[in-house]
């Protein structure tokens, strides 16, 4: 994403510049206005003409970036009756910028300053822009000047304007264009089953408009001219309201200032309920780091409807291309943030529940009882050119389902949502252990793992586990693993949820004899997963099992998920969580997904050496379940030095560079933030430091121990 200003709310997210601009860039600096995975604005630029008698001079024309056109899409002509340009626009230079706007003015010199200023407030709500253009006469005569505001949408899908440039065929796609009386309305269709829009108004109307001196065919120039009068005002409005297909007319927003109150609002409340992190903890860093995550947290909720059609705010993973329902990450980040807000948690179950998997669909890895890997809802997840409208390719997110239905129940002492969501439960273990793989070949009793093949041919992806980049699994000497793979944390989470559903099938559905066959179960997947997944050698886990059974021996991060979920023995954990802390993983500011100096290792990779926080947040959960609270502090307080060094907001990923290569952390070139179960993470330091012991040093002060016994609440984790 472009270095600039990010709004999101209600699923809505604008990317734009610093002056509030879009340019309809593409890749790594992608910008527009985007909703439900489309791009609804694609160009938003203000520019200026002075169009006042004074005999300064005259700058020269900007240069407008041309944005590339819509692959296969004929547009129809532009009309031809509309005015000419009165005025080369002029572009305005940006004195300073705040989250929700900022203050430009034209071109001066010091003997003769700029004749006005344009003070620009944006917000983003549900489905809309909303901008207020304010102009200060800075001169003590009447002036008029003349705003530019060049507009576009080319309505492209998120996947057409990543970085890997693929191009995706669109037959009968058509884009247009017509002028209203205050503003234009943009159009979108193909063929007679997708359609899309976004609507431009303004107050005042324009007093003409034009096409673009583009290539895209729909671009328009809205042009105003605004009377100041001596040392006075004048104000401009401007809604940009998104349909995407399948949904209604937004509501009008208002104005940017009442956006951005309620926002604030929802905000605060989410910030400020109970319990509070500040209450928790005396160490000010982490309290920060907290804020911040929950902070983030609270725009990056969706709105999406439960199984009864009820509304839910669930947390996206994060923006700018996970702005919606993923099954892996929105079940960590609540289960992260249970302890403090159960109600996320809650939302994720209900929403994932009414998406659960019912039916065998190869194209999307669709099995009944599985739990969705993700949620599409544009144009190439509709027509299938992609797999990902509802893309069940996650290996691990069933489990991870489970485990969250049990550590809700625990940690809000209601049973409530366990039981309605007791036939999502055992369809999701019925899954496992039938086309999991946890079964083996019977399908129903333990002999086997949960696994995965490549859904590379599909259209999906090779890696179904959280580290699902294609080239992630490798064996020491850099050699792919392939075949039915067998990943080490996704047996650890096979075995929490196993010994979690136990313990709801005892103490809430009333089913003893299904909770004595899940523990047997379980402690038998305990038992080969040491036997088979142990490399004495190392006295580490191999990070795999391949498809022939050979252990994938990279030493990898993976293995720190294992002291979350309980599955190896003490003395395993033990020899694991000291191995974590060793400087070949631990850069000092987190654990590296690889140990540096193995032949995979890559600090820049995504995978393979970079450092994710949330990965460490279950790292940190499992030092403080095994006890090892040493480790488990040095290993939070280097993520809060990271968090310190990213303004209190942890990205996703950062490079795998040490603190003795660099003081700094080394931001990873293509990270995305905010994303939520980085925003999560804080939250998990502060539960697995509920009894930590006193910090190091008056940087990093400790946490509070004395409030655990009574006002610390139930984890669940």
């Amino acid at each position: 994403m472009s270095a600039g200003r990010l709004l999101v709310n209600s699923g809505t997210f604008a990317a734009m510049t610093a002056h509030g601009d879009i340019h309809g860039t593409r890749g790594t600096a992608t910008d527009g206005l985007f909703a439900r995975d489309a791009r609804h604005l694609s160009r938003w630029l203000l520019t200026a003409a002075d169009a006042t008698p004074d005999p300064l001079s005259t700058p020269a024309p900007a240069t407008l970036p041309t944005p590339p056109p819509l692959l296969n899409a004929p547009i129809p002509a532009t009309p031809a009756n509309v005015s000419a340009p009165a005025a080369p626009p002029t572009p305005l230079t940006l004195l300073t910028s705040s989250g929700d706007g900022c203050v430009l003015t034209p071109a001066g010199t010091r003997d003769h300053p700029p004749a006005y200023t344009v003070f620009r407030r944006q917000a983003v709500a549900e489905g809309a822009l909303t901008e207020r253009i304010r102009l200060v006469s800075n001169s003590g005569e009447p002036i008029v000047v003349e705003l530019e505001l060049h507009v576009d949408a080319d309505f492209a899908d998120q996947f057409e304007l990543r970085a890997d440039h693929r191009a995706y065929d669109k037959p009968g796609a058509r884009r247009t264009a017509h002028d209203t009386p205050d503003g234009v309305a943009f159009h979108y269709r193909r063929g007679e089953t997708w359609s899309s829009r976004t609507t431009v108004t303004a107050a005042p109307p324009p007093h003409r408009t034009r096409p673009a001196d583009d290539s895209t065919g729909t671009g328009r120039v809205l042009t105003w001219r605004l009377a100041l009068p001596a040392h006075g005002t004048a104000d401009l409005r401007l809604t940009a309201l998104a349909v995407p297909h399948g949904t209604g007319e937004p509501t009008p927003p208002g104005s940017p200032d009442t956006v951005r109150k309620q926002l604030e609002a929802d905000t605060g409340e989410f910030v400020g309920a109970r319990p509070r992190p500040r209450d928790l903890t005396s160490w000010e860093e982490l309290a920060r780091a907290c804020e911040q995550g929950l902070a983030d947290l609270a725009r990056l909720r969706v709105p999406i409807s439960g199984p009864g059609g009820e509304a839910l705010r669930v947390p996206a993973a994060g923006v700018p291309w996970f702005l919606g329902l993923f099954g892996r990450d929105s079940l960590l980040t609540s289960l992260f943030a249970l302890p403090y807000r159960p109600a996320l948690a809650a939302d994720t179950l209900l929403a994932l529940a009414a998406v659960q998997g019912t039916r065998n669909d190869p194209a999307r890895l669709e099995q009944p009882g599985r739990i969705v890997h993700e949620v599409r809802h544009g144009e190439l997840a509709h027509f299938r050119q992609v797999p990902y409208g509802r893309y069940y390719g996650s290996v691990d997110a069933t489990p991870l389902f489970l485990v969250l239905l049990e550590a809700h129940a625990t940690a809000t002492g209601d049973p409530g949502t366990a039981r309605r969501l007791e036939p999502h439960a055992r369809a999701a273990v019925e899954w496992m252990f039938r086309d999991g793989g946890l079964g083996g070949h019977g399908g129903h009793s333990g002999r086997g793992y949960l696994r995965y093949t490549s859904d590379a041919a599909g259209g999906g992806l090779v890696n179904q586990n959280w580290k699902d980049s294609a080239d992630a699994i490798r064996f020491s000497d850099g050699t792919l693993a392939e075949g039915a793979l067998a990943v080490c944390e996704v047996q650890g989470y096979a075995y929490d949820a196993l010994v979690r559903t136990a313990r709801l099938a005892r103490t809430v559905w009333d089913d003893p004899r299904w909770a004595d066959f899940l523990e047997e179960e379980a402690a038998s997947l305990r038992d080969r997963f040491r036997r088979d997944f142990w490399m004495p050698g190392h006295a580490f886990p191999a990070l795999a099992l391949d498809g022939e059974d050979r252990r994938v021996d990279t030493l990898a991060s993976d293995a720190g998920h294992l002291l979350w979920s309980g599955i190896l023995a003490p003395e395993e954990e033990r020899a694991v969580g000291l191995r974590l802390l060793r400087p070949d993983f631990f850069s000092g500011f987190g654990i590296r997904t690889l140990a540096s100096g193995q032949v995979p290792y890559h600090p820049l990779s995504y995978h393979r050496g970079s450092i994710w926080p949330h990965d460490n947040a279950v790292i940190v959960l499992g030092l403080a379940r095994c006890g090892l609270t040493e480790q488990a502090d040095t290993l939070a307080h280097g993520l809060v030095r990271a968090a310190a060094g990213h303004g209190w907001r942890l990205p996703e990923v950062m490079a795998g560079y040490g603190r003795d290569e660099h003081p700094d952390p080394v931001p990873y070139p293509h990270s995305s933030s905010p994303q939520a179960w980085a925003a999560a993470t804080p939250l998990a330091l502060l539960t697995a430091l509920r009894e930590a012991p006193a910090g190091r040093g008056e940087d990093y002060a400790s946490p509070k121990t004395s409030q655990t016994s009574n006002s610390w609440p139930e984890t669940g984790l």
